[in-house]
């Protein structure tokens, strides 16, 4: 039986890609995924993922990676749980051995609703089981979940080649917030790589206005002052 597998890395993210990743395996591989100590990509190092990404490579019968920028996310129709809808579905679709079962990492609150929107809309019958947690929980989508975040992983590296620290692309991160606010300081507009539909930048563009404001009264009262 082929065993197929579903995530996604960088949904959140203000900067950089949206990655999904999805794999098919043979069942019968499963115990060598096991044996590799693939788990979930978020209790992995970052070392440890890099080093698991070819040899969960070998091991399947078929993948695919779809990296999603943020003028795609951005233009997109509908919420963001649609857009992942439509591009697990791209993905799956893609995929040249179908798999008999499909394991998702479910983003909606409503897991089966989650499943029943992608399995519609397959090329191909297959029956689907979508979870919170999936991918720790299923080994399929573990190894899919790695794949896509070495991948994003690689393309934040390569962002900071070319535009420095950027952080990890997270709002909370301290990085993150004070390379956009120095961007946007210097341009006056954010670089190309970031979302732009996200709160983040509006509530940093607030910021940044009433930081220049309060400048621009200092300055004032400096002059009132030395014209007194």
């Amino acid at each position: 039986m082929k065993l197929g597998g579903i995530d996604e890395a960088g949904r959140g993210p203000v900067l950089g890609p949206m990655v999904i990743a999805a794999v098919v395996i043979d069942e019968a591989n499963l115990p060598k995924l096991a044996e590799l100590g693939v788990r979930d990509s978020k209790k992995l190092t970052p070392k440890r993922r890099e080093r698991l990404f070819n040899e969960i490579i070998k091991l399947l019968d078929d993948y695919v990676i779809l990296e999603l920028w943020p003028d795609e996310i951005d233009s997109r129709e509908g919420t963001l749980n649609e857009f992942e809808v439509e591009n697990f579905v791209r993905a799956l679709n893609s995929l040249k051995v179908r798999p008999d079962v499909i394991y998702i990492d479910a983003a909606d609150v409503k897991e089966k609703r989650f499943g029943e929107e992608i399995k519609a809309k397959l090329k191909f019958k297959a029956e689907v089981i979508a979870e919170h947690k999936a991918d720790d929980k299923f080994l399929p989508v573990s190894a899919a979940s790695i794949l896509a975040k070495v991948t994003r992983d690689r393309e934040i590296e390569r962002l900071k080649e070319e535009y420095g620290e950027i952080g990890s692309g997270y709002p909370s991160d301290p990085r993150t917030r004070a390379f956009l606010e120095e961007y946007y300081r210097q341009h006056s507009e954010f670089p190309p790589i970031v979302r732009k539909t996200w709160k983040t930048l509006r509530k940093i563009e607030e910021k940044l206005a009433k930081e220049k404001k309060r400048k621009g009264q200092v300055s004032l009262d400096e002059f009132l002052r030395k014209k007194a």
